[in-house]
């Protein structure tokens, strides 16, 4: 359904230190950089999904409110590395892992990267 995603940054570098090792946690690798852009995909020799860059029109970064993007993990230990990988790299705390009312398997973790982009990890299948 979706082609790729992308999220704003005011510090490329910075958001790079940050998602190289939490994007780890979910297969993904970056595959793409410039000075302007880091691209992720799970598979290094795939298009980038995710994207991280400086905004177009040169004006500061921003999160959107209400904004979020789930990535899908390979179990509940991937999602747990998700968030504490986050915590150690400069990210904030929206939801530690665990069950969600969603689903009777949902678990998610939920997590804003330094920029302030919301982010979140989900298994939703039984353990």
């Amino acid at each position: 359904m979706l082609l790729y995603v992308t999220v704003g940054t005011n510090n490329l570098e910075r958001a790079i230190e940050f998602y190289d090792p939490v994007l780890s946690t979910l297969g993904y690798v970056r595959v793409k950089t410039s000075e302007d852009e880091a691209g992720y995909a799970v598979n290094a020799n795939s298009a980038a999904e995710f994207w991280v860059l400086y905004p177009y029109d040169k004006q500061e970064a921003s999160a959107g409110n209400g904004s979020m993007i789930a990535f899908a993990a390979a179990d509940r230990a991937a999602v747990s590395a998700f968030h504490a990988k986050a915590m150690l790299y400069g990210g904030h705390d929206e939801g530690a892992p665990g069950l969600r009312r969603y689903t009777p398997h949902f678990f998610a973790a939920y997590i804003r990267d330094p920029d302030g982009n919301k982010l979140s990890a989900v298994f939703d299948q039984p353990e």
